[in-house]
């Protein structure tokens, strides 16, 4: 038709050294593959993983901003340890806010949600299986994700990913327990029951329990 407008495919934009450089950084600190406390040379790093000490530099500088590693005199950059008092904020935050949040997913999840959630569930029941913690990190998240979008706040929802992205690595901790895998699906799908009967009370109370597991189990493992 005359006059018609093509769309073109939007370009996806390639990731920068910097980006890449800081992405690598952050898994290995995530996973404590540089560990909590630990020294990070900028010329050991740029060798290990194979960027240059520009890109390097300017991912501590990003990481500094995230609050996972510090510049100490002397020592130059480490990587931020885990303080009791760190977790205590951080499950203070998600109790409350998290709850709340699952109380409106009850009321508001679509079954679109409800069947991400159980698929998200049966994920996490054959990575529990053989111990993948990766994979049920990526399902934790995922899951958490889903009813923070089914609670159809953004802004509570964009709070939450926030504070998700920060306690990615004391989280990590929690699941290199693996009797506490198991616990994970069972307690994820208490909540799933509870969004499905679309019983507001009954799903934060399991939030707040599932919250409540991993900083007990978290404070065993420090």
């Amino acid at each position: 038709m005359a006059g018609a407008v093509i769309a073109m495919p939007a370009q996806v934009q390639p990731r920068s050294l910097r980006d890449e450089a800081y992405e690598a950084i952050k898994q290995r600190i995530i996973m404590c593959l540089y560990r909590p406390g630990e020294a990070l040379s900028e010329a050991a790093v740029s060798s290990t993983l194979g960027f240059g000490r520009t890109p390097v530099r300017q991912a501590f500088d990003r990481l500094m901003r995230d609050g996972l590693v510090e510049v100490m005199p002397r020592k130059g950059i480490m990587v931020r340890p885990i303080s009791q008092d760190e977790i205590r904020d951080m499950v203070e935050v998600r109790l409350l806010n998290e709850g709340f949040c699952a109380r409106l997913a009850a009321q508001r999840a679509s079954a679109a949600d409800i069947a991400a959630l159980e698929a998200n569930v049966a994920r996490g029941a054959r990575a529990s299986a053989i111990d993948d913690i990766s994979t049920l990190m990526a399902l934790d998240r995922e899951f958490h994700g889903v009813i923070s979008a089914a609670a159809g706040n953004p802004v509570l929802g964009e709070f939450l990913r926030n504070l998700h992205e920060r306690a990615q690595r004391v989280w990590f901790v929690s699941l290199r327990a693996p009797e506490h895998h198991q616990r994970v699906v069972d307690q994820h799908a208490a909540i799933v029951d509870a969004l499905r009967s679309r019983d507001g009370a009954a799903a934060e109370d399991a939030v707040r329990a599932h919250i409540q597991s991993f900083a007990d189990n978290i404070r065993r493992q420090l």
